[in-house]
Order: structure tokens, then C-alpha cells, then sequence
């Protein structure tokens, strides 16, 4: 009898040891998914901090050349035709406005997912873990004739 229980304890012991490698494995896997999501946060922060300083440099500096330019025409056409010149420039502004939004639009629509590579992994995980299905022999996809 007392080898029957040895096996038994042993037996428990092995089934603890497994659950305990099983949760070990679990957190590791939530370890370096979690290591990759914070990765991927830092990189889109640099990301988006860096466009939006370059961008203001570049609006700034781009007001104050559409500035002098305005003035330098405008001044250029005083006597003659300074109303019409005004007019164009006006025209001219509210071009370059409306194609920097539609730019912004569209630089909004092709950015990437956030986080495409950690739901990847994830999903990746989640697929792995999930038991496959049982695949049926007969086709399901044949349609009766009307």
C-alpha cells in the first residue's frame, strides 16, 4: 500500500509540477507580449513627437515666408495693381490651406494600426492555444440546382 501512495503523491507532485511549468510558461509568454507593447508605445510616442515638432517647425517657418513674400508682392505692385495682387494672394493662401488639409486627411487614413505587431502576436497566441476543429468530409459549399 504504501507504494500505491507513493505513485499517487508522485503522481500529484508531476500534475503540480506541470500546472506550475504551465503557468511559468504562461507568464513568460504575457511577459514578452507585454515587453513588445511597451516597445511599440515608445516608438509611436517618438514617432508622433517628432512629426509634430518637425511639423511646427515647418508651419512656423512657412508663415513667415507666405508673410514676406505677401508683403515683398504686394509692395512690389503698390501703384499699379495692388488690390488685384492682394486678391491673388488671398486666393493663393486659401489654395495651399485646403491642400495641406486634404494632405493631413489623407497622411490620417494611411497610418498604420497602433500596435499591429503585439495583436499580431496575440492573435498569433490565441490561434495556437484554441483547439482546431474537426473538418467535415462532405462539402458544404454545393448548391441544389433551382
Amino acid at each position: 500500500m504504501t507504494d500505491s501512495s507513493n505513485g499517487t503523491s508522485s503522481q500529484g507532485r508531476g500534475l503540480g509540477a506541470s500546472l506550475q511549468g504551465l503557468m511559468a510558461t504562461l507568464l513568460a509568454i504575457l511577459h514578452t507580449r507585454l515587453e513588445l507593447l511597451a516597445t511599440e508605445i515608445e516608438e509611436e510616442k517618438r514617432r508622433v513627437l517628432a512629426t509634430v515638432a518637425w511639423g511646427a517647425v515647418a508651419v512656423l517657418v512657412g508663415c513667415f515666408t507666405l508673410a514676406f513674400a505677401a508683403v515683398f508682392i504686394t509692395v512690389l505692385f503698390w501703384d499699379s495693381h495692388r488690390l488685384w495682387v492682394l486678391g491673388m494672394m488671398t486666393l493663393a493662401f486659401g489654395a495651399i490651406s485646403a491642400w495641406a488639409m486634404h494632405r493631413v486627411k489623407t497622411l490620417m487614413r494611411e497610418s498604420g494600426e497602433m500596435l499591429s505587431a503585439t495583436l499580431a502576436e496575440l492573435d498569433a497566441d490565441r490561434r495556437a492555444l484554441m483547439p482546431t476543429p474537426a473538418v467535415d468530409a462532405a462539402p458544404s459549399s454545393a448548391k441544389e440546382p433551382s
